[in-house]
């Protein structure tokens, strides 16, 4: 009888503002190389779910070319973005948090009304220009809740009140708006194949809309999440109307109807950024953290796994409805073994119970905090940090030893 030896998938997302999933991995795998030794086989898998480090994930697992473009943030001041472009050109990957990003903005008062996307659009644009026809725009992670309003505008549609003005930028002006002119739109727009890839199901409007879930996180007051939701409804109305007789409606099945684009799962996203590709061309939505899955082979690589490790800032009750984990703990439930890989999280704070976790398939949740620290230094030591909880977390699944020998489920 012999010892296999032990099968270690590590599927973690970034770290908001400490470390981004591949430095993540590399942690975790280094943690677990140290407490299960050298016999041990690592398989990194770095993950995203449509937010923040979903361009770098992808252009890791397609082998495209990361290129610098200058943007714009969410306050319309300059910056430099990067788009992911394949080896041929023919797709882009383009993260819209690489100009409308929180991040971006934090050393501002946060100002919901102002807040622009046309820094996204310049990076859509960039795109474009490089010879793209297949876009795959992440829309996580933004600053903003004018429904795309200012990535149109940068692709050449006029916003216009009913004075012939230009509207005014953000969300600000989406109540004024009574024309879209769509005859300055750049034709490649309409051309490409649109793929959105988000991280929520929230709809666009209502309670568990744009503005009511995401709205104060940016800054908007109640006075002003009404003001955002009135204009959002707005613009969706003025969208479905131009998006009946726009030329790419013949390219989608069926346009989605006025009331169906205020309820479409995922629009509420990034503040509505999706609201006119999916009314004007018919741009499929998808689950970002999905669609980064099936890139990197997850599902195989679990099949094969006795432990898994995955991990992201905070374990909370959204982990589990389409982020990272919650789509880890799918592919184990349906990795069809008679013995499914124990799943540990490690997260910067975990605000879910034991039984909670139990509940989701999870076997254990770890913080990464050892004692009293400042979030500054967590992130810091973030790396370090993961790979010592990672050691921790390896040597309770399997204690016999790396090989883990005893285990009567490792023996062949």
């Amino acid at each position: 009888m012999t010892a296999a030896p032990l099968r270690v998938v590590i599927a973690p997302d970034s770290l908001k503002g400490s470390c981004s999933a591949s430095t993540a991995a590399r942690a975790l795998a280094q943690g677990a190389r140290a407490a299960l030794g050298p016999g041990v086989q690592i398989h990194e898998l770095p993950l995203a779910d449509g937010g923040e480090g979903t361009l770098e994930v992808l252009a890791e697992a397609w082998g495209g070319e990361i290129v610098a473009v200058p943007t714009s943030d969410a306050l319309d001041r300059p910056r430099v973005g990067r788009i992911a472009l394949s080896a041929d050109g023919s797709r882009a990957v383009v993260e819209a948090a690489e100009a409308n990003g929180l991040p971006h903005v934090a050393d501002e008062p946060l100002r919901a009304l102002d807040a622009d996307s046309a820094g996204v659009g310049a990076l859509l644009r960039a795109a474009l220009d490089a010879g793209a026809r297949e876009l795959l725009v992440c829309i996580g992670g933004s600053a903003t809740s004018d429904g795309g309003a200012g990535m149109l505008r940068a692709l050449g549609v006029r916003l216009l009140r009913a004075d012939g003005a230009p509207i005014a930028g953000g969300a600000r002006g989406l109540s004024e708006l009574a024309r879209i002119d769509l005859s300055g739109l750049l034709p490649a727009a309409r051309e490409a194949r649109w793929r959105i890839a988000v991280d929520v199901t929230n709809p666009l409007l209502g309670a568990q809309g744009a503005a009511s879930v995401f709205g104060p996180q940016k800054g908007a007051s109640p006075a002003e999440v009404a003001v955002i939701d009135a204009g959002l409804a707005r613009f969706a109305e003025l969208l479905a109307e131009a998006g009946e007789t726009s030329p790419a409606a013949t390219r989608s099945a069926a346009q989605h109807a006025r009331t169906a684009l205020t309820t479409l799962p995922g629009l509420g996203a990034a503040g509505g950024l999706a609201l006119g590709p999916v009314a004007l061309w018919g741009a499929e939505l998808m689950p970002g953290a999905e669609l980064v899955a099936a890139a990197v082979g997850l599902d195989a690589a679990l099949r094969e796994a006795d432990l898994v490790l995955t991990g992201e800032g905070r374990l909370d009750a959204q982990s589990l409805a389409g982020k990272v984990v919650s789509r880890v703990l799918a592919g184990c439930a349906s990795a069809g073994s008679e013995r499914p890989p124990r799943v540990v999280v490690i997260a910067g704070s975990v605000a879910l119970s034991a039984a909670e976790c139990r509940a989701a398939g999870i076997t254990a949740a770890l913080s990464l905090a050892p004692g009293p620290a400042t979030l500054s230094e967590l992130q810091r030591d973030a790396s370090a940090l993961l790979a010592e909880t990672a050691a921790h977390a390896c040597a309770l699944a399997f204690p016999a030893g790396p090989l883990g020998a005893g285990d009567p489920a490792r023996e062949a």
